[in-house]
């Protein structure tokens, strides 16, 4: 549960109080005052702060200290929205679980062809990344390495689910292109493309965020599903 907004750094109220005076009322009037974020806003600034910072060179280990410096709050205020730096972590992965599997699930709804699917979920993944290069941080375990073992187990579980969609995608491949043994075929099949989406990922953000994920993708996905 998100707690109620919390009080600028003063602890004044916005509004003047009744019987100032005008003078007293034109200073109020012109002291800026932080607007106090709607219920979830600092949530959100949270998450979002949190995977900017993964964006910059040695960001593996994030404090929440240098965390709530960014934010210019209390560490104290960070815990009133999140438990603990791990529940952090926790919905980072949750808006890459949400964004990823949502427009997956409308590609394999709306592409009939398995071949044409699985080259489509493995564009997704991979624009998705590099669109975000914070998160993939997180996709591939880097910045995981410090942190409590059930995010890498959760994060390990993502491309499992991954790995298990494109393998029913490309047995309706296998199927359809006569194959005697679709089922395996298919599996080795999906095996190999999860290799080589988690291996881009890993390039990517080894290599600073300068070597894209979808270099060449396109001639890469037609040797990998052919």
């Amino acid at each position: 549960m998100i707690d109620a907004a919390e009080p600028d750094a003063t602890g004044a109220s916005a509004s003047v109080e009744a019987g100032a005076t005008p003078t007293e009322s034109a200073t109020a009037a012109a002291t800026p005052t932080r607007k106090r974020p709607k219920p979830g806003e600092r949530r959100v600034q949270i998450l979002q702060t949190l995977a900017s910072m993964l964006e910059q060179p040695g960001a593996e280990r994030i404090t929440t200290a240098a965390l709530a410096a960014k934010l210019d709050v209390s560490e104290a205020a960070l815990y009133r929205h999140f438990a603990s730096k791990a529940q952090m972590f926790e919905g980072l992965i949750e808006f890459i679980e949400s964004s990823v599997f949502t427009l997956v699930n409308q590609i394999t709804e709306r592409e009939t062809s398995g071949a044409a699917q699985a080259q489509r979920i493995v564009a997704l993944i991979l624009q998705f990344g590099e669109k975000n290069p914070g998160m993939v941080r997180v996709m591939v375990g880097d910045a995981l390495v410090f942190e409590n073992e059930r995010l890498t187990v959760r994060m390990n579980q993502f491309f499992d689910r991954v790995e298990s969609q494109l393998r029913q995608s490309l047995r309706m491949a296998a199927e359809g292109a006569g194959s005697m043994t679709p089922t395996v075929d298919a599996g080795a099949m999906a095996s190999v493309i999860t290799a080589f989406v988690v291996g881009r990922l890993q390039r990517y953000a080894r290599s600073g965020f300068k070597r894209i994920p979808t270099e060449h993708l396109d001639a890469a996905l037609q040797r990998l599903t052919a």
